[in-house]
């Protein structure tokens, strides 16, 4: 691998984390040569700053900066709060003015949110730590799902679909803060993304080179693999990923 080369970013929920788990340890091996080449690699995920601050310490890549709450956040390097003002009060009063058809993590406590993802209390209570934006369910009429969606537009809150739940804030996104990361990067370097999910289909569109990681549990980003430039990773999950991140490197690489 060439040093700096490479900057990869990463979906972790389906993606770098096991789907039922939560578990990346699969692809520790991988990581390691990742760390020890020199490559960056930034986690880009709807989980909050106090969620993604300890698995980015474990993981070893500490000292790179994180894409929180589905790209409405970035986590600097070696800190453990976005260094951005909260949004997730003004995104809570607009909500209100809206027909009740939504429920977030707000409005549940952590045994539910742990319940809802199949996290441990203490992982679910920092899923409610939330900054930026505010993922949950539409819970309304499914003939009025649409006209909902228009109503959040019209009040300038946007909404992703990840694997589980629908993401609403006031904008940014994990493509958007590929660009902006990679950009401040030394190179800059060719960007390599992975994900999962619809919410991840515009970073893996952007990216240099892109790997759609399978995932059993809902249809995926809705992108095309065309063996070249976008893939898809021989299994789901860390297992799949760290094979995909391999196989790719060693390709560009050579």
């Amino acid at each position: 691998m060439k040093t700096r080369a490479f900057a990869i970013f990463s979906d972790l929920d389906g993606t770098l984390l096991d789907h039922e788990t939560y578990d990346w340890r699969p692809a520790a091996p991988c990581l390691a040569r990742l760390r020890d080449a020199g490559v960056a690699l930034v986690l880009a995920s709807s989980k909050t700053a106090a969620e993604i601050a300890p698995l980015r310490a474990e993981m070893g890549f500490a000292h790179c900066p994180a894409i929180v709450e589905n790209g409405a956040g970035v986590l600097p390097p070696g800190t453990e709060r976005p260094g951005e003002s909260r949004t997730h009060p003004r995104l809570r009063a607009a909500l209100a003015a809206l027909p009740p058809w939504f429920a977030g993590f707000s409005d549940w406590d952590p045994e539910e949110i742990a319940r809802r993802t199949g996290l441990p209390p203490q992982a679910a209570g920092r899923a409610a730590l939330r900054d930026f934006s505010e993922p949950g369910l539409y819970t309304g009429p499914e003939a009025r799902r649409a006209e909902f969606l228009q109503s959040l537009a019209r009040t300038g809150i946007t909404a992703a679909q990840g694997g589980r739940f629908l993401t609403l804030s006031f904008g940014g996104s994990k493509a958007g803060r590929m660009a902006e990361l990679a950009a401040q990067m030394p190179g800059p370097p060719r960007t390599i993304a992975l994900g999962d999910a619809p919410n991840d289909a515009a970073m893996l569109r952007a990216a240099d080179h892109a790997v759609i990681v399978p995932n059993p549990a809902h249809p995926g980003p809705g992108l095309a693999a065309d063996g070249h430039r976008i893939r898809l990773a021989p299994a789901p999950g860390p297992k799949g990923w760290a094979a995909a991140v391999q196989a790719l490197l060693a390709e560009l690489t050579d």
